[in-house]
């Protein structure tokens, strides 16, 4: 197997987590991967370290640039999909859309089509092949049942430059979530490091030896039970803002993974990406979009205003 057969992956070890085996590290970068896969890959040379071919044994240090070539599925193909499309903004770099609560970013086992990709090749015919064959242009990603705002890369230069602002932190990305509870104050931060549920594998959870996690907080509106917050990102782990209100008591209603599951007729949960900002990779444009909520999350209000 060539490496122009392998769909490439690229890792930044940020601050935090040195001093952690590489195929711990790997492990925990995509659900499916097991250590004994990463294990497999590195024994085959196709992981670097800046470069540099390494065992499983290595302990990363800040900064490292990993590099993972993976076969491709051969029997897989990306097909576009003329599937209706939310398009905030598009240029010949990038396009910022709405995504829908209910779909999925990306394929993937189980959803090789409708998702977000599929509808964007068959949109924009050309995306950033920095994420290879299943995620062209994905910069970042919200869950299937969260809605609200993404930008794509169409160029490699601008998919490069996004993932830049996301490592420095440097983009401007807030939700509205509707949780459970009321809070004593109008303000307020989690700080708390998120890894894998050491209990359950396929969850995320608040665990010491997890990386930094940090999400601000605002109080928009009080109900009777609940309470609708504005979050904002300042790191971005998976299921971040699902974690932190779960840990602090306040789930976010219908988050059947962290949540009580409790939806009022809603399907996922309500939570959405409702602001983007960041500048423009090639330009240096400052951009800023920001979305309202979509009709089920406003149903979901009048049905809680009246509890």
């Amino acid at each position: 197997m060539t490496h122009e057969q392998m769909e490439p992956y690229f890792f930044l070890v940020e601050e935090g987590e040195e001093g952690e085996r590489i195929d711990r590290y790997l492990a925990e970068q995509e659900e499916g991967w097991s250590r004994s896969q990463i294990q497999t890959w590195l024994k085959e040379e196709r992981v670097t370290v800046n470069g540099a071919k390494v065992k499983a044994n290595y302990r990363l240090s800040g900064g490292d640039q990993i590099s993972l070539q993976i076969p491709p599925p051969t029997e897989l193909q990306v097909e576009p999909e003329a599937i209706p499309l939310e398009i905030i903004y598009e240029d010949r770099d990038l396009v910022v859309v709405n995504k829908p609560r209910g779909m999925v970013v990306h394929p993937a086992p189980g959803n090789f089509s409708g998702t977000l990709v599929n509808a964007l090749l068959y949109h924009c015919k050309d995306l950033s092949g920095i994420n290879g064959i299943l995620r062209p242009g994905i910069v970042h990603r919200i869950d299937k049942e969260t809605s609200g705002l993404l930008v794509v890369a169409k160029s490699d230069r601008a998919h490069l430059g996004l993932m830049a602002q996301l490592k420095e932190h440097a983009m401007e990305r807030s939700y509205l979530a509707v949780v459970n509870g009321h809070f004593p104050h109008r303000l307020g931060t989690v700080d708390a490091p998120i890894g894998r549920d050491p209990k359950d594998r396929k969850k995320m959870a608040v665990v010491l030896s997890g990386k930094r996690a940090v999400t601000h907080f605002s109080v928009l509106e009080e109900m009777p039970k609940h309470t609708l917050l504005r979050c904002r990102l300042e790191t971005g782990r998976t299921h971040q803002i699902r974690v932190h209100m779960s840990y602090i008591g306040h789930p976010i209603v219908g988050d059947p993974k962290y949540g009580k599951g409790e939806n009022y007729g809603m399907e996922g949960q309500a939570l959405h990406a409702a602001t983007l900002g960041f500048n423009h990779p090639v330009t240096g444009k400052s951009l800023h979009f920001e979305v309202p909520l979509p009709e089920d999350m406003e149903k979901l209000l009048e049905r809680l205003r009246s509890m």
